[in-house]
């Protein structure tokens, strides 16, 4: 009966499914801003035309954006150079926040479809992913497992 409680206040603690967690909330939060990035690229025709970037085009600009956001979303689900990949989602969120929030005007809301607050959601979890990394169910993980392992195999070699 002891050992009952022990594995329930244990499991219940966190101690056991961190890294299956941490998965989970990258694969989530992935999708979610696929979902994003794809109903942004549907409405790319309804974007306002004074929004450009490094003398592209408006639609041009967009859609690099929209790319570079696509690709960030999936190496964040891949677990591939995580803390990277959440850098321009966070500083794109940062900006749409602050454009809702400071503005009523039709470009911030056209050049964003979101309510109020769910920018923040995402930069909270960008935020948490930057500070705690992507757990060991990820090619991060793997790559500097192999890594590791060939760097003490190489040091091995260099002392005999």
């Amino acid at each position: 009966m002891k050992s009952f409680f022990k594995n329930i206040f244990l499991f219940s603690a966190g101690h056991t499914y961190s890294n299956l967690s941490r998965l989970f909330l990258r694969l989530f939060v992935g999708v979610m801003f696929l979902q994003v990035c794809v109903s942004q690229f549907m409405n790319l025709g309804e974007m306002p035309t004074d929004v450009s970037f490094c003398g592209l085009s408006p639609a041009a600009s967009m859609g690099t954006g929209l790319m570079l956001l696509s690709l960030c979303a999936a190496f964040i689900m891949l677990g591939f150079l995580t803390r990277f990949a959440v850098l321009p989602p966070m500083i794109i969120m940062c900006v749409a926040e602050w454009l809702i929030f400071t503005s009523s005007a039709a470009p911030a809301s056209s050049l964003f479809y979101f309510q109020p607050g769910y920018p923040v959601m995402f930069i909270g979890i960008f935020l948490y992913f930057l500070l705690a990394g992507p757990g060991k169910i990820s090619l991060d993980y793997v790559i500097s497992a192999y890594l590791i392992d060939n760097m003490q195999e190489n040091e091995v070699l260099e002392k005999a």
